[in-house]
């Protein structure tokens, strides 16, 4: 398995714009988080290593997203798994790979959550989501318009596939961020 530094330059290779680097490096960290939370902490480091390398692909061929992914990382040696749960996050969207691990679908329900949170917490006097509480970020959500590129509808799909309540996603992915904010 490649380093969390070599997946960060891998990312790097395809991207160069610091919001597509740093949203990898956040999905990273909170599948860190959940994986330590949800009794997965022995794999903490490869949940982590695919939340950063998740959207490899979406800055140079973003009408390809989840279509190129498996040809750059098979070329950069990573393996099937990871391809498959790299490539599950777009499920109904850009790829017809469906989560089945529990990883799987943590990625798929936290890739557009911690987009929102991001862009909730910029619009606050700290910019910062160390502040933010459920009721804000609920707020946030509940406004369509609002981060309108974040599809509201898949963090639902992600909270049902993951069997959770709503707001339990939106606060323990909260708690996420806010543990490396």
């Amino acid at each position: 398995m490649i380093t969390r530094a070599e997946a960060i330059d891998l990312l790097k290779k395809y991207n160069k714009e610091e919001f597509h680097i740093e949203h990898g490096i956040t999905v990273g960290k909170t599948l860190r988080y959940f994986a330590e939370r949800l009794g997965f902490g022995n794999e903490a480091d490869y949940w982590e290593i695919v939340g950063i390398l998740h959207d490899i692909d979406f800055e140079l061929w973003p009408e390809e997203h989840c279509i190129k992914a498996p040809e750059l990382l098979k070329d950069a040696g990573i393996s099937d798994d990871m391809i498959h749960a790299v490539v599950s996050h777009g499920y109904g969207l850009c790829s017809d790979v469906k989560p089945e691990l529990t990883m799987e679908k943590v990625l798929f329900a936290c890739d557009e959550l911690t987009g929102l949170i991001g862009a909730a917490a910029l619009m606050r006097p700290s910019k910062s989501c160390a502040d933010m509480e459920l009721k804000s970020l609920k707020k946030k959500f509940k406004d369509k318009r609002f981060a309108a590129g974040c599809d509201r509808d898949v963090i639902r799909q992600g909270a049902e596939m993951l069997n959770m309540e709503l707001d339990d996603l939106l606060q323990q992915t909260l708690d996420a961020m806010k543990s490396f904010a």
